[in-house]
């Protein structure tokens, strides 16, 4: 199988000021332009924690994007983590954890 076609699901821990700055906006906003489907919330530890399942090239651009964050954000370390898909299609807001 290519990655193409090879279907990723990732949980990622974003830490770092990523609370209070717009960032799971920004995140719901360009899973959804990558056609991801998945979750974020924030977490109670102040992190940001999110699900992203599609093709890997496309996981992979998230990550990249997850990285760089919105304006006002500093991403200190994003841990990943293999993951089982989600049931739900589209990418959603959770209630925080």
């Amino acid at each position: 199988m290519s990655d193409e076609t090879e279907i990723t699901t990732l949980r990622l821990r974003i830490e770092g000021f990523v609370q209070a700055v717009g960032y799971r906006n920004f995140a719901i906003e360009e899973a959804r332009k990558l056609g991801l489907d998945g979750w974020i919330r924030n977490r109670s530890d102040g992190t940001v924690e999110a699900l992203a399942s599609g093709n890997t090239k496309t996981v992979e651009a998230f990550v990249s994007v997850c990285m760089r964050g919105p304006a006002g954000s500093r991403i200190k370390n994003i841990d990943l983590h293999q993951a089982e898909a989600p049931t739900e299609r589209g990418f959603h807001r959770r209630p925080s954890l």
